[in-house]
């Protein structure tokens, strides 16, 4: 039986998190990336897999792709879409998916496994690493350079793409913008109302760990095993974070205890906090200003860069900056 689409928990306060190891950014939400038409190649709803439904009935995963128009290849970003577990909708985030596509990459955008479709943080993994692998196999008919790969999540997405870059799915860059780590403490820096509802044994987390009907603290192995710095050795790609100091969803200290520990395992990794910013595209709880600074110039000229210098060709032998 599907479970019933849930609340997520917007909550009244944020508690500030430690930001000495971050970049502190404050985007004018004045300045956005330019509306631009055309200008990209696109494909929509490719079947990458097609897994089975909690009723046994087919259930096609599906892509779209952006690409830059004129060119023969371009490298991979897989973006992962958020949607607290719940939904993936890969229509998400058409604006920077775009953007992030003419500044030179092949975007492709999935939906995978969620609580609403029987899925598990094992599942929705597993459905990320299909993508991949499925794009790598259709490379030359995509026009997609996959000897170069990054993974770009926002939210569960977020959450996500860090999971595939601790797991070995052989990715070169990772983009976590304000996902989760230790899901027990997804609440950690928000007001008392919105941990209690994490601590309810009705919450949809535990659901999405496998272990419905429980509360968070009373199922750490689950959690620990749904960790990503429970797989952290040191032989991670390069992870951007990015995330608002007033994020009322996702705690702020939630993409830090990830940024430490690669961090002190000698892996390359660069945190930004976005000053004010709340958790990204709010329109969906009726915030329609919210999002603008996440679309601004200031943050997607961060994000490009970072994958202009992770995904850039360089001469056989030398080691990637």
């Amino acid at each position: 039986m599907t479970p019933p689409m849930p609340q997520l928990p917007m909550s009244a306060t944020v508690r500030p998190s430690d930001e000495s190891t971050s970049v502190v950014l404050e985007p004018d939400p004045g300045r956005q990336i330019p509306e631009i038409e055309g200008g990209l190649v696109t494909r929509h709803d490719i079947v990458y897999t097609t897994r089975s439904a909690p009723d046994g009935s087919p259930l096609p995963l599906r892509l779209d792709l952006f690409r830059p128009s004129g060119s023969t290849t371009a490298p991979l970003v897989v973006y992962v879409p958020g949607g607290g577990f719940v939904i993936s909708v890969k229509e998400a985030a058409p604006a920077t998916r775009a953007h992030v596509a003419r500044a030179g990459f092949a975007v492709a955008s999935i939906s995978y496994r969620t609580v609403l479709t029987g899925g598990t943080f094992t599942d929705a993994v597993a459905d990320v690493t299909e993508a991949i692998r499925y794009l790598r196999a259709h490379a030359g008919e995509l026009g997609i350079d996959t000897a170069r790969v990054a993974v770009w999540g926002e939210s569960a997405g977020g959450y996500l793409a860090a999971m595939v870059g601790v797991t070995g799915a052989a990715v070169d860059a990772v983009v976590d913008c304000f996902g989760g780590s230790d899901l027990s403490l997804l609440a950690e820096d928000l007001d008392e109302p919105t941990r209690a509802g994490y601590r309810a044994p009705d919450n949809h987390i535990a659901a999405f760990l496998g272990e419905p009907g429980h509360g968070l603290q009373e199922i750490p192995d689950a959690v620990a095993r749904a960790n990503p710095i429970t797989y952290v050795d040191g032989s991670e790609p390069p992870f951007l974070f990015l995330h608002g100091s007033d994020d009322r969803l996702v705690s702020p200290s939630q993409t830090l205890q990830l940024h430490t520990a690669l961090r002190a395992a000698g892996v390359d990794s660069t945190r930004y906090v976005l000053r004010g910013a709340n958790h990204g595209d709010m329109a969906f709880l009726g915030d329609h200003e919210a999002g603008r600074v996440w679309s601004t110039t200031t943050v997607m000229d961060v994000l490009t860069g970072f994958l202009r210098d992770r995904l850039a060709p360089v001469p056989d032998g030398v080691p990637r900056p």
